[in-house]
């Protein structure tokens, strides 16, 4: 009735629409009273409201009370206003009192509609529609929201700017059909945890792809959105587009940490870009490096990064296990397979199933491992221990080693298939003394968190202590650092950590064999980190990784 009234009252450029809850036939009694007034509804077809998701509304208006709680959120958020009728169906009497009730009913909604359009309610509701439609088109920022079930109901033009996708291509769907990758590069906030109510917000950098296949870093902000009464209706997520700004604190050295790994020398830049590479694919990576150069943190990195982010991350140390332990840890086991095996249990890579599984020291499995591991690569299949059902996973694989597989394979002890299986993508991880620039961070940083768990209050490195870890070797890379610290820690009682609080026999000598390796410097290098600290001279020696005193000694001799 209210479709009929409306019809009759729009202009043309307006489209009204009606539907309920349930596509339901008329009732034979709303088609009799339209009849009277010369409205023929014979032949009307009922819609159902899921069946106008693809439909973008400007106003909603709900004619009963139990609708209003059971209304989805339309396409383009319309504003919504309630009549709040009493339905003439659920009137019950004779057949007289019946066509009564339904009578009033269609006299009350032309007049709700007269009014609609008489009182200029239709006009203000479509320039207010009109006014918010152009604001949030002229922000710089893109902006798309979604109901709970992830259909998107609003994408403004900087959002087709940034993302290369079409408004209509977007609206009504689910962001995880339509973006390829997902639009938040596989971290879902609205997937792996609940999205704060009311004011708060998630802050976070993202890299994404795309229409045609570019990628992009943007700074995006999610937050839950409410109606009237408080309840959850959607997500609301505003993004910038960040990508030249990140690219040039990447060229100058401004990108101190990424994704939970700490460093700014050149070497662990091009790391980070590499990381952004291999978490747009699913090839197997392996990491190589030194003990103690954070094998394990960039594999975590990969993973988080890409498309497998909020699946499981498996780590297992291989060179820990012998092999009888190895094999069921990797592949699991069934109850009864071996003495001790008093349940069934899955493996490592049954629990990495849609995630990724590290296989760390790679290079210590024996040759039955090998084979072994070469089929799940190969295949995807494997059995548990004691069993002969085949089990199909799907696994992204980061394998790790400190030996080269070069001379393994060369010495018969690593078999050359596993290694290319294993090797799509070699990432090699630089040890600390060969970026010298990243200690001063690496180690504030492990102070931080040290500090954290302990009572002692501001403690700080001290110049000369700091002029000592520069000056050291670090044959145990970071994880050595990490203990030096925490020495430290342990033998300093003031607020200043000295180098007489490091490890006694490990303290470094000045021009005592390879264990004093001072940095070259040059005058390139010296402006722009004195630029880039905004010449604080002692901020610019711990950026190219000497002390404040070679650094002074340096400028004493050039004409800077």
């Amino acid at each position: 009735m209210a479709e009929a009234f409306a019809r009759a009252r729009s202009d043309q450029d307006v489209e009204v629409t009606s539907a309920g809850l349930d596509a339901a036939p008329l009732h034979p009694m709303a088609i009799k009273v339209m009849a009277e007034v010369g409205v023929d509804l014979s032949k009307a077809k009922p819609k159902k409201l899921g069946d106008l998701s693809d439909m973008d509304f400007d106003v909603v208006i709900t004619l009963c009370r139990d609708v209003v709680d059971q209304l989805p959120v339309l396409p383009g958020f319309p504003a919504t206003v309630h009549w709040d009728l009493n339905p003439p169906g659920e009137v019950e009497g004779k057949e007289d009192v019946v066509l009564q009730a339904f009578r009033q009913s269609r006299d009350e909604v032309k007049r709700l509609v007269d009014d609609f359009f008489d009182r200029g309610y239709q006009a203000a509701l479509q320039f207010a529609r009109e006014c918010e439609g152009m604001l949030l088109d002229n922000v710089s920022d893109g902006i798309l929201a979604h109901d709970l079930s992830r259909r998107v109901f609003h994408f403004n033009k900087a959002a087709e700017e940034i993302t290369g996708y079409k408004r209509e291509e977007i609206i009504g769907k689910d962001c995880h059909d339509v973006f390829p990758g997902r639009l938040c590069g596989g971290k879902c906030l609205f997937c792996e945890d609940p999205v704060p109510s009311g004011p708060g917000s998630v802050k976070r950098e993202i890299d994404i792809n795309t229409k045609g296949g570019e990628r992009r870093t943007v700074d995006s902000t999610l937050r839950m959105m409410t109606d009237v009464d408080g309840r959850d209706i959607g997500v609301l997520l505003s993004f910038h587009d960040v990508t030249r700004e990140r690219a040039l604190a990447r060229r100058v050295g401004e990108i101190n940490q990424f994704s939970g790994i700490i460093g700014h020398d050149q070497k662990m830049l091009e790391i980070y870009d590499l990381i952004r590479d291999l978490a747009d694919t699913d090839v197997p990576v392996l990491i190589q490096g030194e003990s103690g150069t954070g094998k394990e943190l960039v594999a975590a990195a990969i993973h988080n990064e890409g498309l497998r982010g909020n699946k499981l991350f498996v780590p297992i140390n291989c060179g820990a296990l012998p092999e009888s332990l190895l094999e069921s840890e990797l592949f699991g086991h069934v109850k009864g397979a071996f003495t001790g095996a008093i349940r069934d249990k899955k493996g490592r890579f049954e629990l990495a199933d849609g995630g990724t599984i590290f296989l760390d020291e790679i290079g210590d499995i024996s040759p039955t491992m090998q084979v072994k591991l070469m089929r799940v690569l190969q295949e995807g299949t494997f059995e548990r221990v004691g069993s002969e059902t085949t089990i199909k996973v799907n696994v992204r694989v980061i394998s790790a080693t400190n030996k080269d597989l070069h001379e393994e394979i060369a010495d018969g002890r690593f078999r050359d298939d596993l290694y290319y299986r294993l090797s799509v993508v070699p990432l090699w991880l630089p040890p600390l003394r060969d970026r010298r620039t990243d200690i001063p961070l690496i180690a504030e940083h492990i102070l931080k968190l040290a500090l954290k768990d302990r009572t002692q209050g501001g403690v700080v490195i001290s110049p000369s202590a700091m002029d000592a870890l520069l000056s050291y070797s670090w044959p145990g890379n970071v994880r050595e650092l990490q203990n030096w610290l925490q020495f430290a820690l342990v033998k300093c009682k003031g607020a200043e950590i000295l180098p007489e609080h490091f490890p006694p026999m490990r303290t470094p000598v000045a021009g005592t064999g390879s264990s004093r390796r001072r940095r070259k410097l040059d005058l390139s290098s010296v402006r722009e980190a004195i630029r880039a600290t905004d010449g604080n001279k002692l901020e610019a020696a711990k950026r190219l990784g000497v002390s404040r005193a070679t650094l002074y000694r340096f400028l004493e001799d050039v004409d800077l």
